[in-house]
């Protein structure tokens, strides 16, 4: 029987164990509830609306940042969107470059107003745990650093942007699950080249806006090391040369070590317990204690 003070005492050693068990319980039950995307998954791009007239962001009824899709591309008729982990030449042709749009450019080729996007972290969750209130959703900024230059009566823009994007491996409690975004980013490349670059377009009111994106994915938030290259394979995580070089090393590695312990311990172990017979010489078992049967490994003696 405890006393007093060790019955308490075990009562919240047993209460904390229980509050510890219900904690990993329910985060394991949200990393099974929320989604994550499935390679090749759309992902659509959502820009900050701004005002024409000063740049400003604009906010709806309930003071919060009004969000509103990519400008419709040509090719596909809808507004931009990525796809999970595939990496790709993409265009986007806007087809026309009204007044309104055309000042928006303005801003954000003399940065006065960044071109700021944002992507869902995750894609919307179908399961709701009871009792709780819906998972709100997440999301990752994706600024878009579009580079030219301003003049009176029209702007270079550089059309061909580089877009990187982060995943987050999950761990994979649903066979097909591959990850989450982390982070991203878009740039222009060769905005000093307006005057010969093949990706630099004059632009003025009514024109199309022809915009290519390379598109490359990064399986952590993590910059390459080795030869700036980072190749996405989709569903499975990735395989190089040195991660085949080590699985060889280690199964070699394991062999000679599993070999050493059974012909350096294992096997004189079982010797000393049988006679060997014919196989030595006068046919006596190392042991001693008599005579084998003739056969090689004789029966125990003992």
């Amino acid at each position: 029987m405890l006393p007093p003070m060790g019955r308490r005492l075990a009562v919240g050693v047993a209460a904390c164990l229980s509050l510890a068990q219900l904690a990993v319980a329910k985060s394991s039950l949200e990393e099974g509830v929320l989604p994550s995307y499935h390679y090749g998954a759309s992902i659509p791009v959502e820009c900050m609306n701004r005002s024409i007239e000063t740049g400003e962001h604009i906010q709806d009824a309930r003071d919060e940042i009004q969000w509103i899709p990519f400008p419709v591309c040509n090719e596909t008729g809808s507004p931009l969107e990525f796809h999970y982990g595939i990496e790709t030449e993409l265009n986007c042709t806007i087809p026309l470059i009204d007044d309104p749009f055309f000042h928006l450019l303005e801003f954000y080729v003399h940065s006065d107003a960044p071109l700021a996007c944002r992507l869902p972290a995750r894609p919307a969750a179908h399961v709701e745990v009871i009792g709780e209130a819906p998972q709100a959703p997440e999301f990752i900024p994706l600024v878009f650093a579009l580079a030219g230059t301003l003049e009176r009566s029209h702007l270079h823009v550089s059309t061909h942007l580089n877009v990187l994007l982060h995943s987050t491996p999950k761990h994979h409690i649903h066979p097909h699950d591959s990850g989450v975004l982390d982070s991203g980013i878009a740039y222009s490349t060769s905005p000093l080249s307006h005057m010969d670059g093949s990706h630099t377009r004059r632009l003025v009111i009514g024109d199309p806006l022809p915009l290519s994106f390379s598109v490359r994915w990064f399986p952590t938030p993590a910059l390459p090391r080795t030869d700036g290259k980072v190749e996405w394979q989709g569903m499975g995580g990735h395989i190089y040369a040195s991660t085949v070089f080590y699985a060889i090393v280690a199964f070699i590695a394991g062999t000679l070590a599993s070999g050493a312990y059974f012909f350096g311990v294992v096997l004189p172990k079982r010797l000393r317990g049988r006679g060997l017979g014919a196989a030595t010489p006068l046919g006596y078992g190392l042991n001693g204690k008599g005579v084998g049967n003739g056969w090689g490994y004789s029966k125990r003696l003992d």
